[in-house]
């Protein structure tokens, strides 16, 4: 049976165009990234930021940071992290990074959420309750 080149290309063309049409389809429809609260009481009552690193530090790498941590608080019993400025903190999910973003409602999860991540923090740690 011989196939003709014609029939190859129109099979190529059909393919390609099915292939692509979902990329063509979302282009340029990104969503908006979620906009974070950092309405709560404790950081309302700093005044300044006092986040342990700089906010795009802490935006791309907060999830290695919290790895490490866990590396050293339970491997090597590590419990205080000293940061660039010399200021020393808790080694903890939640008594640390909860303490001033008790919101995770409004502030890890709408970044989870938008990024279609689930993290696995709440498998060991307790979920803190819903603040209104």
């Amino acid at each position: 049976m011989m196939f003709n080149s014609r029939n190859i290309i129109i099979g190529l063309i059909i393919f390609v165009g099915i292939f692509t049409f979902p990329f063509v389809l979302s282009a340029g429809k990104a969503n908006e990234a979620p906009k974070l609260s950092l309405d709560t009481p404790v950081i309302n009552e700093l005044g300044t930021e006092e986040c342990l690193l700089d906010t795009e530090y802490m935006r791309s790498n907060h999830m290695q940071l919290l790895a490490d941590w866990k590396v050293e608080v339970v491997r090597n019993g590590n419990r205080v992290f000293v940061n660039d400025e010399g200021r020393e903190f808790n080694m903890s999910l939640q008594n640390t990074c909860l303490e001033c973003h008790s919101n995770k409602e409004e502030f890890c999860d709408a970044c989870h959420t938008y990024a279609e991540v689930d993290p696995n923090c709440w498998d060991c740690h307790v979920a803190p309750e819903v603040v209104k």
